[in-house]
């Protein structure tokens, strides 16, 4: 799941990125407005977490940016700004969520799986597909309730496919999911997460629509 992390300060920043890291996300990193602004016109995230005191373009003007581009990807202001009426002018600018620094990183790991879940029309945390079932939280995948052993960028791949289930996912979406911009991407490493899917669930289980990308039927 790609999260883009909008943070000025270095060390908070790394700290955070590799804890959304740890947490399973493909956590993107930037540390200006005019940078995030930029990469919201031109990708595609699960999420954003956003500090409001940024350099070139603050928090507050990005975010009434994006909503009044149209732009309806979730995001999490993470501040230093705690007073009731900074609360209420992030989440009138457009927030989904308000949280103050210092965070626990367990917290904002949690509230981030809320606003994905909610955005995606999830009523419970817990993801099924006929005898799959998926768990984000504890990071654990069952097949007719045996336990699955899949790596991370299975897991990942596995959750995008059930959370769009019915729907065709392009093997770009699943890159663009799957790996940041400093890290490089062989031609077939989509093709390979889901060859090893396939053994792990049967061969039937996700159907490939040629020339468009992976569909994970409903039932």
């Amino acid at each position: 799941m790609r999260i883009l992390l909008v943070e000025d300060d270095d060390l908070l920043g790394d700290g955070l990125q590799a804890g959304l890291r740890h947490a399973g996300y493909n956590a993107e990193w930037l540390r200006d407005g005019v940078q995030a602004r930029t990469a919201l016109t031109s990708e595609q995230y699960a999420a954003v977490v956003l500090d409001l005191g940024l350099p070139r373009l603050d928090g507050i003007s990005l975010l009434r940016e994006m909503r009044a581009a149209g732009n309806v990807t979730p995001v999490l202001v993470l501040t230093a700004r705690d007073t009731t009426l900074d609360k209420i002018k992030g989440l009138d600018s457009g927030a989904d969520d308000y949280l103050i620094k210092p965070v626990d990183l367990d917290e904002l790991n949690a509230r981030l799986r809320a606003l994905i879940r909610r955005s995606s029309g999830q009523a419970t945390p817990l993801l099924q597909v006929g005898d799959l079932e998926l768990d984000p939280a504890a990071r654990r995948a069952r097949l007719a309730g045996q336990a699955l052993d899949l790596p991370a960028k299975e897991f990942a791949v596995l959750e995008i496919l059930m959370r769009n289930a019915g729907r065709i996912v392009s093997r770009g979406q699943l890159e663009a999911a799957l790996y940041g911009w400093d890290e490089g991407v062989e031609s077939n490493a989509v093709e390979v997460h889901i060859h090893h899917l396939r053994r792990k669930l049967g061969a039937a289980t996700i159907r490939t629509q040629r020339g468009l990308g992976y569909l994970l039927d409903k039932n």
